[in-house]
């Protein structure tokens, strides 16, 4: 028999009695931080990243309610399109924030919190971040705690009941329906690894889109009366646990502390809009090129010691040395070490065009050669790389990633992203002013102090003179 009550029973009473009151300050902050650097990298994709317009563009042509705004682009569609459309844009430059875990929640997340607040002017911040704050818990508890192989895409599997709870609590539904809420998001949880590690396609720009729409339908459907919840969703025989998982899961640990401690609150935030496993490789390679004042010409091989997920990175290596498309560029460890090596940073400008074929960044990735070191696999926290570099008269410099910007040892504050988010908003395909810009990150700063969300969004949509 599955034990009783289900867990989506649990997390369904979780969401429902939560209050803003309750909240830990560090969970606080952290929905904060999510939610403006969510919103600013929103904004810079939509300057950036083709692969993400059809999705904006099916958005716009479906319409609806002209309630909720497409960032970046001005364009008031129905609150689900909305979410679909801004969830394309959140995680396709790889700028999303991160669990210390690896998978995103807030790019489903936070565009269905912000496509629903924007529909009822009787939302406050407070009740924004409490619905952050939940969705981020939820995700961080199962993520941390299920037999995962490396097959599903968690972030989507998983991100769907993330949004889904968030979208609950922001309409303040019932522990019942919040479980009809999970019930409803369970038909829409899919996703696997092969998409986001795979070559030959861009697709992976866009994952995010389909769990934040679906967050929204499936908070709104659950209101209706008509619709009643599963009993055993996560663990019957047939449920989420055994479905996903082979029924390996702690469940004592997905429910330590529920109520009263957060998991949201070690979301970390990216300096680089690269996969966010890349980044202790990229941090190892800027500092010894930095410490031993190397240049890019002067090297003859770097070599990345590789766990089974950075080889994913690797894998077919030449293929990974000259990526085809934007999307296939911030998964290709080869190219972001090269990057690093020629330039002493990865930023946006990185990912056009005219970047990824760059003949000094392509010939120092041809440079790279992948070893295999079973210490770094990835088995729960993302573990640091290690590089070392041989230059052509000789010399060999190693560096361990060990304190990479924006990981647990280095977090950004609230400087950092206020500056990551001035820059992404320049890069909107239509740029907000930079008084909107100051504007919204003050609200975002002081959110539990605003008492209309929606006041948040839409000083983007005037476009900067």
């Amino acid at each position: 028999m599955p034990p009783s009550p289900d867990l989506a029973e649990e997390f369904a009473d979780h969401v429902a009695s939560t209050r803003f009151e309750a909240l830990p300050a560090d969970a606080v902050e952290a929905a904060k931080k999510s939610i403006l650097d969510t919103i600013g990298v929103i904004l810079a994709a939509s300057g950036l990243e083709p692969a993400a317009l059809p999705a904006v563009q099916l958005a716009i042509d479906s319409g609806g309610q002209p309630e909720s705004t497409l960032l970046g682009f001005g364009s008031l569609v129905s609150a689900p399109m909305a979410a679909f459309g801004n969830g394309a844009l959140a995680h396709c430059l790889d700028f999303d924030d991160q669990t210390p875990w690896g998978q995103h929640s807030s790019s489903t997340i936070v565009p269905a919190v912000l496509a629903v607040a924007e529909c009822h002017p009787q939302i406050t911040g407070r009740e924004v971040i409490a619905a952050v704050a939940v969705g981020q818990d939820l995700f961080a508890r199962l993520r941390c705690h299920v037999g995962w192989r490396k097959d599903w895409n968690l972030s989507t599997v998983l991100g769907v009941y993330a949004g889904a709870a968030a979208v609950a609590r922001l309409l303040g539904l019932s522990a019942t329906q919040t479980r009809t809420a999970f019930t409803l998001a369970s038909m829409q949880s899919s996703g696997v690894m092969e998409v986001v590690a795979g070559t030959g396609s861009n697709v992976r720009a866009i994952y995010a889109a389909f769990p934040a729409q679906s967050a929204v339908l499936s908070g709104y459907l659950a209101r209706s009366p008509l619709l009643t919840p599963v009993e055993a969703l996560f663990e019957g025989p047939h449920g989420v646990m055994h479905t996903y998982f082979d029924g390996s899961y702690d469940r004592a640990a997905i429910v330590r502390a529920l109520g009263t401690e957060f998991l949201g609150s070690r979301t970390l935030f990216k300096p680089w809009p690269a996969v966010g496993t890349s980044h202790s490789h990229v941090h190892a390679v800027v500092q010894i090129m930095k410490a031993h004042e190397l240049s890019h010409d002067e090297i003859d091989q770097i070599t990345a010691f590789v766990g089974d997920y950075h080889d994913l990175m690797c894998r077919p290596l030449e293929e990974r040395r000259a990526p085809r498309t934007m999307v296939e560029a911030k998964f290709s460890l080869p190219y972001l070490l090269a990057v690093a090596a020629v330039k002493g940073t990865v930023g946006v400008a990185d990912f056009s065009p005219a970047a990824i074929t760059d003949p000094r960044v392509l010939a120092v990735a041809r440079k790279v050669v992948p070893v295999a070191d079973a210490d770094l696999d990835w088995t729960l926290e993302l573990p640091p790389g290690r590089v070392e570099i041989r230059t052509t008269d000789g010399g060999v410099f190693a560096a361990s990633g060990v304190g990479a910007p924006g990981g647990p040892d280095a977090p950004l504050g609230w400087s950092e992203l206020s500056d990551k988010f001035s820059d992404c908003a320049r890069a909107a395909k239509v740029a907000p002013s930079s008084t909107a810009v100051e504007e919204v990150i003050g609200m975002a700063m002081a959110l539990e102090g605003v008492a209309c969300a929606r006041d948040l969004v839409q000083p983007l949509s005037q476009p900067s003179e």
